[in-house]
């Protein structure tokens, strides 16, 4: 194929993809309970959650997860889909600080680009034990952070991987100290559509998200086959995801979530608005 006929070719696949046909998610195992089984109903994008935002504003998908902090961000272009989010209620496991040394003398800190809630959520909590570290951007390797600074902030996948791979290195669990310092439940992701998105597109991607996580949780054959398929992906045992799944992230939003949503957003974000969720939502 020429690259004449090549970038036809993606741009004839482009405008045959329209994005209320499109569900955006998040590109780490914590959304596989709702996202895997449905590629055959919709056409899946997959991304970094900050990327996600992007992806959701300028129209590349009908709704995705993505970072709360971005939704107070963006609140006044963005819904909320009701039930569905990427929550913790204690440990989450993939959202974690890294350090070479004591938290509390951890002179800088490594930030990715990956996730915006992940980077406000730690500001937070270390401004409320009175630890004041200079920030540093970075990719989220978690050597290149290290070698750079005394701690290094890492989400997804790639936290759930060193948290395996370096075991002696201090860790923080941003899930766990949230609930810790506040006794709510931390909502990390919620699932964003665009307020002028097509209400019965928006009920139906929501209805199909939720029905695909309610078998994940209810059908035992079907959760072993995505636990397989997310253990296989990752290099974990099969055991080891069954935990995170079931005990570290969930993806259903119930009411004592939105409560520690909610707060989030006033506390850590300063949102002023109230949250608009999904009318007319079955």
């Amino acid at each position: 194929m020429t690259i004449v006929e090549g970038f036809l070719s993606h741009n004839q696949c482009r405008d045959s993809m329209s994005w209320e046909n499109v569900l955006g998610r998040v590109a780490f195992a914590n959304c596989d309970p709702i996202f895997d089984g449905l590629e055959d109903e919709w056409n899946i994008l997959p991304a970094p959650p900050s990327w996600l935002t992007g992806h959701l504003l300028r129209k590349d998908c009908i709704t995705a997860p993505i970072p709360a902090a971005d939704y107070a961000k963006h609140s006044d272009k963005l819904l909320l889909i009701p039930k569905l989010g990427i929550v913790s209620q204690g440990d989450v496991g993939s959202v974690i600080l890294f350090g070479t040394r004591p938290i509390e003398q951890m002179r800088d800190v490594a930030l990715p680009s990956d996730s915006s809630t992940s980077r406000a959520l730690l500001k937070w909590i270390l401004k409320s034990m009175k630890l004041d570290p200079k920030f540093i951007d970075k990719g989220p390797d978690l050597n290149a952070m290290l070698n750079d600074s005394d701690g290094a902030l890492l989400i997804g996948d790639r936290a759930l991987i060193a948290a395996r791979d370096y075991p002696d290195l201090v860790k923080l669990d941003l899930g766990a100290e949230w609930t810790n310092k506040t006794g709510f439940p931390m909502v990390f992701g919620v699932f964003a559509a665009r307020k002028d998105s097509p209400i019965s597109v928006m009920n139906k991607a929501s209805k199909d998200m939720l029905r695909q996580y309610n078998m994940f949780l209810n059908d035992e054959s079907w959760r072993n086959q995505v636990v397989n398929r997310t253990s296989v992906k990752l290099g974990f045992s099969e055991q080891r995801i069954s935990e995170y799944f079931s005990v570290e992230v969930q993806n259903k939003l119930d009411n004592f979530s939105k409560q520690g949503l909610e707060y989030f957003l006033k506390e850590v974000c300063e949102m002023q608005d109230e949250i608009t969720w999904l009318p007319n939502y079955e």
